[in-house]
């Protein structure tokens, strides 16, 4: 008996996507789909290069296909295309870029940048095309973080970002020398802000993100404003002087109409490297308390580590110096989480 297309079609709408909530052909993730001498053939198209069930959605389909009784042999090749964000269809004021994702905090110090850079990487390493905007005017780390000193070129009246690790950088530190002191009153930092975003020549992009000063001010306003933000991350230490301050981040974003995409608690824990014994330092589980006191979602837990340190230090994040560590696999997973997240904004 011959293998029919609607055949094979019937057995993969019994794979559902648990997040989109519909089976992956009424999702268009089917493509390319071909039979040859009993042996199916398609394309599984998922949303992001970062699915976090991308495995689990692969095999389950070879599973429904399998199920059919003519079928010698399966062959999936798994594909991602990222979607657009309609607030970018809407404003296109960064043509090419499908999503902005700023990375804020309420304070300084909870090491935001530093999980900005990983998240950012990590995307990378996964597949997606990925920018990385700094616009902490006053105190631009990620030149540091990412291990770069040489200036960006000018072309065409544009910017030309400097690419390392597979993310594309720009940031006020390329420009400056370290230094420098920025003595500038606000709208002095809200046309530098505005410039570094539509000044610079981005290119295709599936994820810009861009850092954050700490803080609720003219920097956060003006982004808000200028920019079609997909959503905001914010990121926070488990101490209550530093969930006091995500509750204001989280006002300000909602009062601007963006979207949480998440809370990410960094330094959430200590692991002893010689005992393996686990020390909550600054208290623990208060990120994850503030997800469900309002109602955003949590995207896990980074520990205080020395790899982690070290790794912004040197320019080499843990992602990329090693990146099948415990840290490594930490951010990679916050990472796909937050994809998924995007994907179904």
């Amino acid at each position: 008996m011959k293998i029919t297309m609607e055949q094979v079609l019937d057995s993969l709408r019994s794979v559902m996507d648990p997040d989109l909530k519909k089976d992956i052909v009424s999702l268009g993730f089917v493509r390319n789909l071909r039979i040859e001498d009993k042996i199916v053939y398609f394309n599984l198209e998922l949303t992001t290069p970062a699915c976090p069930l991308k495995e689990k959605l692969k095999a389950d389909a070879e599973e429904a296909v399998r199920n059919i009784e003519e079928v010698s042999d399966v062959v999936i090749e798994v594909t991602s295309k990222v979607t657009t964000h309609r607030a970018q269809i809407e404003e296109d004021i960064l043509p090419g870029v499908k999503n902005i994702v700023a990375v804020a905090s309420g304070k300084g110090g909870v090491g935001k940048s530093t999980v900005c850079v990983s998240l950012a990487v990590s995307l990378a390493r996964a597949g997606a095309k990925v920018g990385l905007l700094d616009t902490d005017i006053y105190g631009p780390s990620i030149p540091i973080m990412m291990g770069i000193k040489e200036q960006p070129e000018l072309k065409d009246q544009k910017l030309i970002p400097i690419s390392k690790y597979g993310v594309r950088l720009m940031s006020l530190g390329f420009l400056i020398s370290e230094d420098t002191p920025m003595i500038w009153r606000g709208p002095m930092v809200m046309k530098a802000v505005e410039q570094l975003i539509t000044d610079v020549e981005w290119g295709e992009l599936d994820y810009l993100f861009i850092d954050l000063p700490p803080g609720t001010g003219d920097v956060q306003l003006t982004l808000a404003q200028k920019v079609p933000l997909t959503g905001a991350v914010i990121v926070t230490t488990p101490q209550d002087v530093a969930l006091l301050d995500v509750v204001r981040g989280i006002s300000m974003f909602k009062k601007l109409n963006v979207p949480i995409l998440g809370i990410i608690e960094n330094m959430s824990f200590f692991k002893c490297p010689h005992c393996g014994g686990r020390t909550d330092i600054f208290s623990h589980g208060g990120g994850e308390g503030a997800s469900r006191k309002y109602d955003v979602p949590f995207l896990g837990e980074v520990p205080l580590d020395i790899r982690i340190r070290t790794g912004g230090d040197s320019g080499r994040p843990v992602v990329i110096d090693d990146p099948e560590s415990d840290q490594g696999n930490i951010f990679m997973k916050i990472a796909e989480q937050l994809a998924s997240r995007i994907s179904v904004m």
